[in-house]
């Protein structure tokens, strides 16, 4: 963060507190790592109440704390009072956005964010120097702590923005005020939340309103609800790039064999570079260079203890439905020495529409000619049961025990396992984790 004096900070936060006349030079929420030259906000959840390290922080040498009241027993000239916290951090990194002289890129979408954020990061590097959102620091702590945090040397800036429901994006993206808006997908995430898909649509379009004068915005033509999140962008922008299978991006693309889903974030990342005003040409042989992630379906050629090797797909971190469909799709073009193997689990935050999304990942693997498909979770059994009776399959309850069976009985040489499932609710990623370290080529 840009240095601010104590009574500035007030001010940008709303606060009537007449703080100590210091000057601030970083902000922090972790008492832990809070320096002496920052402001500590104190930020309060259902576990945790960082009011309860404001003495602590204070007299470690901490020069400033933002709370929601007053902390006995901690110097009252080095506290500030404002009403929310949160808003608060939201309002310093708001502020500190105004300062930022290079191009703001404000992302959102239902899936792929996090891959889609780190492929435009490396595209743009080749144009200048980028700052982009840590990890996956996509909601009300992330988002302002990424604008807090911005390299002011930098030309361009990419911020993520994550939500659940309806208003959320809206806030976040007051902090951003991005130059280019991007919506990477509509799919049914945290549908339970909403009344139907064109809600969960109308809230990612809550990116455009805001836009800065003359911003663009850079839409999935081939989304769900693609006309709704176009006509909320024109409300704001006269700037349209759609990006899609239909959709030229001005250049030719190499993606090899890296999936359906691989491609779409390519043409995303291109169209973004055109809006940008860039050469999408010097871009475009670049795209082929771009590694998956970890978790996002990064491939990893892996031993056997009984001799032989075997690709592991990791894909682990997120199970939505539209994702594991394209995952499945992926899988089935794929050229391999020996078989297909789907590792899923549950999807979640799916509500009413959870026993018919399941079903339908039965019904695209049972296309997808797969040659082994795995279910993990009670709710996996309607999926497992949409299978032809020529496809092997095998039901697990939970992660546990998943692990071993896969690399002592199934798993032979030349095999690919694709695992993908709810990060949280399946834990698969866990199984991804011990295969990879058991079977890391030394």
């Amino acid at each position: 963060m840009q240095p601010l004096s104590a009574l500035d900070i007030a001010r940008i936060v709303g606060s009537a507190s007449k703080p100590a006349d210091v000057v601030v030079q970083g902000v922090s929420t972790d008492s832990r790592v809070c320096g002496a030259e920052d402001v500590f906000i104190a930020l309060s959840g259902e576990k945790f109440d960082g009011h309860a390290f404001v003495q602590e922080v204070l007299a470690k040498g901490c020069l400033l704390a933002i709370v929601s009241h007053v902390v006995e027993n901690a110097d009252p000239n080095k506290q500030i009072v404002v009403a929310d916290t949160l808003e608060a951090y939201g309002k310093l990194g708001a502020y500190n956005r105004t300062l930022f002289k290079g191009v703001v890129i404000g992302l959102t979408g239902s899936a792929g964010k996090t891959t889609t954020k780190e492929e435009l990061k490396f595209i743009l590097s080749k144009f200048g120097k980028v700052y982009a959102t840590k990890g996956n620091h996509n909601n009300f702590v992330g988002v302002p702590e990424s604008l807090c945090n911005l390299d002011m040397s930098a030309d361009y800036a990419i911020i993520e923005m994550g939500m659940s429901a309806k208003g959320e994006i809206a806030r976040l993206v007051s902090y951003v005020r991005p130059d280019v808006a991007i919506v990477t997908n509509v799919y049914p995430m945290h549908i339970e939340f909403f009344e139907n898909l064109e809600g969960i649509a109308r809230a990612k379009a809550e990116i455009f309103c805001g836009l800065q004068k003359g911003g663009a915005a850079v839409i999935n033509a081939d989304t769900s609800y693609a006309d709704v999140l176009e006509n909320l962008a024109r409300a704001q922008t006269n700037r349209i790039y759609k990006f899609g299978q239909n959709e030229p991006v001005g250049a030719d693309f190499q993606t090899a064999e890296k999936g359906a889903q691989f491609e779409m974030n390519a043409r995303c990342v291109l169209k973004t570079v055109e809006a940008l005003g860039l050469d999408v040409s010097q871009a475009a042989p670049y795209i082929q260079d771009f590694g998956a992630l970890d978790g996002r379906g990064k491939q990893h050629r892996l031993a056997l203890l009984k001799g032989g090797f075997y690709t592991l797909i990791d894909d682990s971190y997120s199970g939505q439905p539209e994702s594991m469909k394209l995952a499945i799709q992926g899988l089935a073009a794929m050229k391999v020495k020996g078989r297909k193997i789907a590792v899923l689990g549950k999807m979640a935050e799916l509500g009413a529409h959870s026993e018919t999304a399941h079903q339908e990942i039965g019904q695209v693997a049972a296309a997808a000619n797969l040659d082994v498909v795995i279910g993990v979770c009670p709710e996996m059994k309607v999926m497992l049961a949409a299978l032809p009776a020529e496809t092997k399959q095998y039901y697990f309850e939970n992660k546990d025990g998943l692990a071993a069976f896969l690399t002592g009985k199934l798993l032979q040489d030349g095999d690919v396992v694709l695992i993908k499932g709810a990060h949280y609710s399946s834990k698969l990623f866990e199984v991804a984790e011990t295969l990879i370290k058991e079977g890391k080529i030394k």
